[in-house]
């Protein structure tokens, strides 16, 4: 089965719409990673196992694409770890299961209960990136102190 043909049978459940799906060529294109990466990344769970064709062809979604863009920004905006990463993302797929579970709930109290919950994990990302932007700002006072010594030297010389 070619993709293209992939892409014109599987419906997306419950509305019938048709989902477009990409192959990894046009992922790591779409998110600047290598294909290398991005399995890698499948392989850690960060992103959710694709489907595959009969011949094996990895078929991606839109959803993939968007969890690896978040993936970037954590590791390359945040400068989280390997391991942050992985916390990061599973706090948010967690969020989204209780966003989802919140959706679904028709009796309050549980509504309120899964709104709580949704709090607390953004206080815990919230938590991580404070942390990270503490680290930062150290690191940023030890450079200002460098530069100081190194203007003084040259005040020195002069």
């Amino acid at each position: 089965m070619k993709a293209h043909e992939a892409i014109e049978t599987n419906q997306e459940r419950g509305n019938g719409k048709m989902e477009e799906r990409y192959k990894i060529d046009d992922v790591a294109k779409q998110s600047g990673l290598t294909k290398r990466t991005i399995r890698y990344y499948e392989e850690l769970g960060l992103i959710s196992a694709p489907e595959r064709t009969e011949g094996g062809t990895r078929l991606y979604t839109r959803m993939h694409i968007e969890r690896l863009k978040q993936i970037i920004n954590a590791r390359d905006v945040l400068g989280f770890s390997l391991q942050e990463i992985i916390d990061f993302v599973a706090l948010r797929e967690q969020l989204a299961q209780s966003g989802d579970a919140y959706r679904q709930a028709e009796d309050m109290e549980l509504k309120r209960s899964k709104l709580i919950e949704a709090g607390q994990m953004i206080d815990e990302q919230m938590r991580m990136i404070d942390h990270k932007l503490e680290k930062m700002k150290e690191f940023r006072n030890e450079i200002e102190q460098l530069r100081k010594r190194v203007t003084e030297g040259l005040e020195k010389l002069q």
